[in-house]
């Protein structure tokens, strides 16, 4: 048993997985607490600046990020030195003028943000820019390494820490909504200087950045940069074009309980995407193909296979995962039929059986240097995406609309990820799910075979 254990440490899918569990546990955790410690409104105001950072990040590291991963898998030592020195400066470019166009729009509409409830965003946000850069360039370092023991690390410090804050707030209710954004910048601080102590940022290889890697990345990136944006889109335009509707922030807070629980349906995707990646890539860089078909197989089908059940429990148990991630109050504000927490958990359980196919394919046409692709099908989803939610949210005024027009893009983004991935690879659907199922048939019997070792043993 020890044997396999340290076996499992040193094995990429399980710290994948383990890392974006602990996020998900103190995350899901410091939610819930923080659901009932402030007022609805003020809880909407936090998710708002919540998903604006999560947008604006997507862009700040969109544009090197997925071609770093890329190009890192199987780059020399000379060229990886020019790539992370490149990643660095692009890194710290960007940041400034997010910095810049931020700051000047709070000068300018500071009132009328901080009216429509994202004023801690547009205020606070310019410096959690600058203390998680250097921890944030760490990760996609370690990623492209596959060192998912020192990402694990990191994710810990960050979440952990920042979930003492939740629990004293808690306890005491004695911090301050801008308090509260203090000590998260506190923590990246403190996570970001972790990751330059350790070296892990690439710091030290700022000044060896070079103009055929800066050409490189951004090539790469111009197509990666509108990829993670549209995706972000994806999850944030929700909450954003409800909170210009009618229902104001209020109904933001509401819809953000079912999306905070289908997040955890997707730890297991990020994990497995996180260790696919890489792995795509070095195959495809080899111009082996056959193996990048092997890899998609066997992940596109474990993670399917997986997610009917995670899908499954959700569905049948809503209620209780309401109830338990927010309380009471908005089981009790969510009793329409338009506004109801619960059914609106039920759809997008529904929605969750969709995610690994559309992922899956997205990602095996960046590991094959086919982004302006990605780009193209993900341009459309977000197309979708927002015709459904503005009938929705203006016509159906309905939150449950909002859920069900996540269903209907996602499914077009399969089809046309399938589609383009197929014209590349000549994909066979049948060995998706044989694949995925020999992936379960595989670990099943490794561990009966460890067992049956452990029993000869004297």
């Amino acid at each position: 048993m020890k044997k396999l254990f340290h076996k499992l440490l040193r094995e990429d899918n399980f710290l994948s997985l383990t890392g974006n569990l602990i996020i998900a546990f103190f995350g899901l955790v410091g939610f819930a607490l923080l659901a009932r410690t402030v007022s609805v409104t003020e809880f909407g105001q936090w998710m708002l600046f919540i998903s604006a950072g999560s947008f604006v990040e997507m862009f700040r590291f969109g544009i090197t990020n997925t071609g770093l991963v890329r190009y890192l898998s199987g780059a020399a030592d000379s060229n990886r030195r020019q790539l992370i020195g490149s990643n660095i400066v692009i890194g710290a470019l960007s940041t400034l003028l997010i910095i810049v166009l931020l700051t000047g729009a709070d000068f300018l509409f500071g009132v009328s943000l901080d009216q429509a409830g994202y004023g801690l965003f547009f205020t606070w946000y310019p410096l959690l820019a600058v203390l998680n850069l250097p921890w944030n360039n760490a990760l996609v370092v370690l990623q492209a390494d596959r060192r998912f023991g020192a990402i694990l690390m990191l994710k810990a410090v960050n979440s952990i820490f920042f979930f003492i804050v939740v629990v004293y707030n808690y306890i005491t209710h004695a911090l301050t909504l801008e308090q509260l954004v203090w000590c998260m910048l506190l923590v990246n601080g403190l996570t970001s200087l972790l990751a330059i102590i350790s070296g892990w940022d690439g710091l030290r290889y700022t000044f060896q950045a070079s103009r055929q890697a800066t050409r490189q990345l951004l090539h790469f990136g111009k197509y990666t940069t509108f990829t993670l944006i549209g995706t972000n889109l994806l999850r944030s335009a929700d909450a954003i074009i409800i909170s210009m509707s009618p229902m104001g922030v209020g109904a933001v807070a509401l819809y953000s309980i079912p999306l905070k629980l289908t997040e955890l349906q997707q730890i297991p995707l990020r994990s497995f995407a996180a260790t696919a990646f890489p792995k795509m890539s070095k195959a495809s860089l080899s111009g082996d193909n056959k193996e990048v078909k092997n890899i998609f197989y066997t992940y596109t089908g474990a993670i399917s296979l997986l997610f009917v059940a995670g899908s499954l429990i959700t569905f049948l148990f809503a209620e209780w995962f309401v109830f338990l991630l927010a309380g009471n109050q908005y089981l009790v504000q969510g009793t329409g039929a338009a506004f109801n927490a619960v059914l609106i958990v039920q759809v997008f359980s529904l929605y969750g059986l969709l995610l690994p196919l559309d992922r899956m394919t997205g990602i095996a046409l960046d590991s094959i240097n086919r982004p302006g692709v990605n780009a193209l099908k993900v341009l459309v989803m977000v197309i979708a995406n927002i015709a459904g939610d503005l009938i929705a949210v203006f016509v159906f005024q309905s939150l449950v609309m909002v859920a069900v027009a996540s269903i209907l893009f996602t499914l077009v983004g399969i089809w046309l990820g399938f589609y383009f991935l197929n014209r590349e690879l000549h994909l066979s659907g049948k060995e998706i799910f044989s694949k995925g199922v020999e992936f379960y048939r595989n670990m099943y019997n490794k561990v009966i075979l460890h067992r049956g070792e452990l029993a000869k043993q004297p």
